[in-house]
Formats: C-alpha cells, structure tokens, sequence
C-alpha cells in the first residue's frame, strides 16, 4: 500500500464506489466490492482501525450474554445475532489464521447449582456453532480448574464450565483486510477526511469532496456510489450527503484495562458472569498482559477520543478481584483504553446494554448514499455482504460474494510453525520469531530480511517484549505508517498495553521514521511530543 500512488488515483480516476472509513465494516465492504470487480476507493480521516475497531475485546464471538438475554426475554432478535455471529466465527478464524486463533475462556462458579447453569446456557451456544471445530464446553472441576488459571481464589471457587470462542488482533485483521483490497485493485488512502459531496443534477452523490489530513491539499473523488462506513460516526456522515434525514445512531462508550500477565498467569481466558450492572466481563490474556473489560454506558460526547477513567478504572478492577486470590493494586495498571459501539437507536427508552448488536444497510433515497449501521467485529464480513449485495442493486448488477473463502494478507501459505525458519534463519531469538509470524504470517520473512540490510533493525524497541526496529521500517514501506501512533498502538500494540514501555519506545521510532520519510527534525519532534502528550492524558485520565 502506496499512500502517494493511492491519493494520485483518488485525484485522477473515476470510480464506482467510495467508501468512507476504513474500519473493520468499511475495510470489509472495500475488499467485498474489489472482489465483485467493482473499481473502489477507500478513506479514512485517521488510520486504518483508529477507532472502534481497534478497541473491542479482541473476542470472535456469537454472544454468551446475547444467549442468555434471549431465552430470559424472549427476544429473538437477541437469538438471531447469536446465530449470525456463530456462523460467521469460524470464517473469520479460517480467513487470516495468523491473526485469529481459538481461545478458551474459563467461566468460574461457587455453587453446582451455577455450574449447572452455566453448562446448560454454554451447551446450548455450542449447539448453535455449526461449521466450526472449535472443541465443545466442559464442565470441570476446583482442581482442574485452579490447574488452568492459578490465580484464583480457591476458598470461593466451587468448579467453573470451560468454552471456547475465537480471539483476534483487531487492528491488524482490519489492515489485513485493507491491504487486501489494495493488492485486489482498490485505492486505499488514510488520513483522508471528507468535507463534503458533489452531486449532480438529480442531487445524487457523484463526488467525495476530501482533504489530505497530513498536508491540506484538497481532493475531490468521482464515483458513481459513496458507502458511509463510519460507524459511531455514521449521522455526521448521514446528515453531510442530507441534512433532513434524523440521527439513527445512540453510540455506548465501553473501555478495557491492561494488567501484567501474572494476573491470571494463563493462557486461558475468563469470562466474569455477573457485575454489579448486569454485563458481563471478560478477562484476557493479549500480547503479554492481562486485558479486561468492557464497561458500557451512554455517551454523547464522541469527539472526544474515549478513555479509561478512575471510576471505570475501579469498576473493572471490583469486578475482578472477588475471583482472584490476590486482590489488584491499583499501582499494577499498565494502560487502558475506550471505544464507542455504533448502536443502533431501535428503541428510545432502552439502555444501552440492551440494545442488539445488529446491523441495518440504509439507502437514502434523495441522496443515494448507502449507508452501514450498527454492528459489530464478528459480523463484519455479512454486514459487507448485505451492503454490497444492496449496491449491487442500485449499480443494476447482480455480482457473487467471494469473501467467504478469501484468505487475507499474511494467511495464504501461512505455517505456525515457520517461527523456526526465522529463527534459523535470521538468528532472531524465538520470542521475536513468534511474534513476527503471529502478526505478519507469511510476510514475516519480508520483515526479517531487514536485519540481513542492517543488523540494528534486530534490536528490541524494548527489553520486555519482542517488538523490533525492522518493524519500523517495514510498517511505513508497506503498511502505510505515517505517524508514531499508527506503528506503536495499531501496528503493533504496545499502547494498549504498557503506556511507560510505548513512551520509553518513542524516540526510537521517531527516528527510524523520520529516516524513512523524510521528516526534519522539528517535524519529527512535533510527532514525538504530540504522542508523548496523548499518552501523559491517557495516564492522568485513568487515575
């Protein structure tokens, strides 16, 4: 992925659709559409996955709490979205095997009367995981229990039921998706953000008027459809292309916090059944720490990034710590971060928590923008079917979708057990090995063979983790880095995991992008500092 080539293309060329944002539905919705043999574009105002679809909890699921939440209520639709996820699971884990894996989560319980309910409620959501081969649910007992996670409290522990769902590296399965498209045929540009439209003479859509974030310059985009995939952002985008149509979105804040690993010392993850707001939270073992979360409530400031606060700070860590042996100390936080969920507003008088994670594909009559509503990670392949299947409608083609079996950037000939090649082979220690492949999977000997070019670029960006400078350089050449925060939070994910180890990082990439972009140093001084002060907000915010 070429940025200059791409905003040449954006500029000069005709397209047939547009899409705006490249988060997971967007990225989707442009890998989709190239496949079909559609000429596409696709923005975004940040980066690849700079918003919610880089803050989820990294699950691939159909929904425990749907489940429940369906039989308790009656609620079909509840059941409907248990289902389509469930079906869709094992395409997402098939689809990029090097970014998605299977996870067994460990739900822990005091009573046989609990354990007996929760095997009942987890034998029926492997009833509905058709297609799948992920192992089914058990019920264990305190000692094979404590054997998988030891940090438990063994006084309160009565047995726990043990599951399985799917885990993902959120950010890095959307840019998988981008560059998928891009290598299909697709311009795909970040920091591209949309001022307005051009329409013709019937007052459809015929033009994306944008500016390049990064610079200033203006571009206007031809194309005969424009796809809004902006998720909590979607009215903003709505109401621009018409201002007559009303909001249809209510966006939920929903944050996670990241301790060190020996909090659970398991590879194992947890789902916490009962909180004192009636979710559920899961705790998470992801890129060496201990993730848990999410909180969910009501927000109507989205302009303002989300962030870990005290008080959600001290509610993830209350809900948590019953089960634990060994309570939290708060000083133990490493990072924490926010996201909003692009809910559907079906029902004015419901919470949050209780509105359904569906998806709607709108077409605005006046305007002819499409746009895609709600949703959520899990699904991101149908909710691009379903809208590409309505685009095919409007453009008058009737066009299959083939992304079902499309292997994604990094999966095709991928082998778990290539670490060892480059281990071997670039003398790369085994954990920078593994973590190469994990999240580069067959290109990871492209990023390796930059050690070969300079035998600095092996070195750790920090003595705790297997990240390495050659990511740096491979990441701008080829992922379309442009700035510090694209590498050490979505690239690889560092930020959302250690905030004093993503600060202690910094000048070294810095300067291992200004190398490769040219930047003077004030520029590249201006990006550090930028970053540094996010990070130091992050950090005052969460205490």
């Amino acid at each position: 992925m070429n940025r200059t080539t791409s905003l040449a293309r954006l500029q000069n060329e005709m397209f047939d659709i547009v899409i705006i944002g490249a988060g997971a539905s967007g990225a989707g919705c442009a890998l989709d559409a190239v496949l079909r043999g559609y000429k596409v574009a696709l923005i975004d105002k940040k980066d690849f996955a700079s918003e919610t679809s880089s803050r989820s909890t990294k699950l691939i699921h159909g929904g425990v709490r749907y489940l429940e939440q369906a039989f308790k209520k009656l609620d079909f639709a509840q059941l409907k979205q248990v289902r389509h996820g469930l079906e869709e699971r094992h395409i997402v884990l098939k689809n990029a095997p090097h970014l998605a894996r299977p996870l067994a989560l460990m739900t822990p319980v005091s009573s046989w009367f609990e354990g007996l309910y929760f095997k009942i409620g987890l034998s029926l959501y492997d009833t509905f995981a058709t297609n799948d081969t992920l192992p089914k649910s058990k019920w264990l007992n305190k000692k094979e229990v404590l054997e998988k996670i030891p940090t438990l409290d063994r006084q309160k522990l009565h047995s726990g039921v043990l599951y399985y769902d799917g885990q993902l590296d959120d950010a890095r399965y959307c840019l998988a998706l981008a560059q998928s498209a891009s290598e299909n045929g697709a311009a795909v540009a970040n920091y591209v953000q949309v001022t307005g439209f051009g329409k013709d003479e019937n007052g459809k859509l015929n033009a994306v008027n944008a500016t390049d974030a990064l610079n200033g310059d203006a571009l206007t985009i031809r194309a005969k459809l424009v796809i809004n995939c902006t998720g909590p952002f979607s009215d903003h985008v709505r109401l621009m292309a018409n201002a007559a149509l009303s909001e249809r979105l209510r966006p939920s804040k929903g944050v996670h916090l990241s301790l060190p690993y020996s909090t659970l010392n398991s590879e194992y993850a947890m789902l916490i059944p009962k909180t004192s707001d009636g979710r559920v939270v899961f705790a998470i073992p992801f890129e060496g720490a201990t993730m848990i979360g999410t909180t969910d409530t009501e927000c109507d400031e989205i302009a303002r990034e989300p962030t870990l606060n005290h008080k959600e700070r001290e509610y993830l860590a209350a809900t948590l710590n019953p089960y634990l042996a060994k309570p939290i100390d708060p000083a133990q936080i490493r990072a924490g971060f926010g996201g909003l969920r692009p809910l559907l507003a079906t029902d004015p008088t419901k919470s949050t928590k209780s509105l359904v994670r569906d998806h709607e594909v709108e077409i605005d009559e006046q305007s002819g923008l499409i746009s895609l509503l709600g949703g959520k990670w899990t699904t991101y392949r149908l909710m691009a079917k379903d809208t590409l299947d309505e685009a095919d409608k409007v453009l008058g083609q009737s066009r299959e979708c083939k992304t079902a079996d499309y292997i994604l950037a990094g999966g095709e000939n991928y082998g778990a057990g290539s670490w060892q090649d480059l281990n071997a082979q670039f003398g790369l220690a085994a954990d920078i090995a593994r973590h190469l492949v994990s999240k580069y999977g067959s290109r990871a000997h492209q990023v390796a063979s930059l050690v070969q070019e300079d035998a600095q670029l092996a070195e750790r960006l920090s003595p705790a983790y297997p990240y390495i400078r050659a990511e740096v350089v491979f990441t701008v050449r080829n992922e379309m880095v442009v700035t510090p925060r694209d590498f050490l939070a979505r690239r690889i994910r560092l930020e959302i995991t250690d905030w004093d180890e993503t600060l202690n990082s910094l000048p070294v990439v810095a300067d291992l992008m200004a190398h490769e972009l040219g930047w003077t140093e004030a520029e590249k001084t201006r990006y550090a500092d930028a970053y540094a002060s996010e990070i130091g907000q992050f950090m005052a915010d969460a205490r």
